[in-house]
């Protein structure tokens, strides 16, 4: 039987709210409007969007819930009531994006990303290359939590080591993003890693443990395809990444000591450690060992030529609050050797507290009580559950044009009608995961697509079929659903 972890009582005690007056037209009104704004929003702004211009539409979108709520003689202490419960239910959340910025940062100064960047690039091979760039990409992405940063740097670096070896650019885009949004969606440093629990009411590891039930099978059928590939398609040419590797050895110190760090977080997660004292323990260690083998880019860091107390104690602190960067001779390393401590999880808090103001009206007035019954009685089976979650992801992607608000709104939404059905806030996590986080590259007008297309120079339409994780994931998640595996209870059954 699995392990049960206890819901906080603020959670336990949560009331839904009924509101027999409301109409479904009136509680979808307030989603509809929302939706609308955010699409007309992100087409002015494009990936501006994302700075804060999504934010106040969440806002917005929660006035229009509350008018809805006045007319319907709903009074304003219920709703901020609610909003304040939301809000108060994300606080570990919010904790752990603090300190996974940190620790981002810390691991960057310390040499820990760029030996792994070091390592992973070296085993390129003409013959598995697709295969060798889903796995790179794995590797870099899990590692900085980001496939954007993945794409940006090494995805750029082997879609010109495959142009050279005369492999379609599409093939080699698919692979890179393939890989990327892999490790972006386990990555506990990844922002929708940690907003997609924090929406279901989850917790973070216990998410991350949940999704690799789908996630494995899903990557490996991903590998066994591009190895296929592999070995089908003509190659020519070397694969040279010298210059990358002599780069990122000239910045850094590289050696797999550094390793230790990650193997003592990963040891803490095993053993079931909270989550906040775990990335708490490896941001520091990160800092220690930052000293240790980097002490050069510590002190420049810290503003000073040599490494002294000041100067130390200056660099770690800055890697672990700031914006700061590791200068490289070579561009296409600029961006990877960067990181934004907690300064950088400012805006994805943001965001989750805007979108609980929003989803707090909602309950507030009764409409998430309304919507959910509607669905509930659509959706007469748990696969059916699990289904309407994944069109409304994909139906938010391809509208709102944001992997974030596809994770965002629907976690809301469905929260409650995973509850009422017994199930645990993990099946909705990964769901989440499964639908809005690695889908958002497909759709060309979504801020992922637009932006992966731009800089790895490849159109959504080229790579479409080749981005095998991504396509595939919400097509596992449906299996694994329909065929009940791994379907989390809340309790355990009464056997009688």
């Amino acid at each position: 039987m699995a392990d049960q972890k206890k819901k906080p009582k603020y959670r336990e005690n949560e009331n839904i709210v009924e509101n027999k007056e409301l109409s479904i037209t009136e509680a979808l009104l307030p989603v509809i409007v929302l939706v609308a704004m955010l699409a007309y929003n992100v087409f002015v702004f494009g990936d501006d969007a994302l700075s804060g211009s999504n934010q106040f539409i969440l806002l917005l979108g929660g006035a229009v819930a509350a008018i809805v709520g006045f007319f319907n003689k709903v009074s304003y202490k219920q709703m901020m009531a609610e909003v304040a419960e939301n809000v108060k239910s994300t606080t570990g959340a919010l904790l752990i994006l603090l300190m996974v910025g940190a620790l981002s940062g810390t691991w960057l100064i310390s040499g820990i990303i760029p030996s792994m960047i070091y390592y992973g690039l070296q085993i390129l091979n003409p013959t598995i290359f697709l295969a060798a760039c889903v796995i790179i990409c794995a590797i870099i992405s899990i590692a900085t939590g980001s496939s954007w940063t993945t794409a940006a740097t090494v995805g750029i670096a082997l879609i010109g080591i495959g142009d050279a070896l005369g492999i379609s650019l599409g093939m080699t885009a698919g692979a890179v993003l393939s890989g990327a949004y892999f490790g972006d969606k386990l990555s506990p440093l990844s922002d929708t890693t940690n907003l997609a629990p924090a929406m279901a009411g989850g917790e973070l590891f216990s998410h991350i443990k949940y999704m690799t039930i789908t996630t494995i099978p899903t990557i490996s059928v991903t590998l066994i395809v591009f190895i296929i590939l592999g070995f089908t398609i003509d190659t020519n040419g070397t694969a040279d990444t010298d210059a990358i590797l002599a780069s990122i050895k000239k910045s850094f110190t590289i050696t797999p000591w550094l390793f230790l760090v990650p193997a003592v977080v990963i040891f803490l997660i095993v053993k079931k450690a909270p989550p906040l004292l775990a990335l708490l323990i490896g941001t520091l260690l990160g800092g220690v060992f930052a000293l240790i083998f980097q002490p050069s880019v510590v002190a420049t860091i810290g503003g000073g030529d040599m490494l002294t107390f000041e100067s130390g104690y200056k660099g770690i602190l800055n890697a672990i609050t700031i914006n700061t960067a590791v200068p490289s001779d070579n561009e296409a390393l600029s961006d990877l050797f960067s990181a934004k401590g907690m300064a950088g999880m400012l805006g994805t808090i943001w965001l989750i507290v805007c979108a609980m103001v929003f989803g707090g009206i909602m309950d507030g007035i009764g409409a998430l009580a309304r919507i959910t019954r509607s669905l509930l009685s659509l959706a007469k089976t748990t696969f059916g559950l699990f289904a309407s979650t994944v069109g409304s992801c994909l139906a938010l992607n391809v509208t709102a044009s944001d992997q974030y608000l596809a994770i965002v709104v629907p976690g809301k939404m469905f929260s409650k009608a995973y509850a009422d059905r017994n199930l645990a806030p993990e099946n909705l996590s990964r769901t989440l995961e499964d639908s809005g986080t690695v889908t958002s590259v497909l759709v060309p007008w979504n801020t992922c697509g637009a932006y992966h297309s731009g800089v790895l120079g490849v159109s959504v339409l080229d790579y479409f079929v080749y981005a095998i994780f991504n396509w595939l994931s919400p097509i596992m998640t449906l299996i694994f659903a329909g065929l009940g595996i791994k379907i989390r209870q809340l309790t355990a059954k009464v056997v009688k």
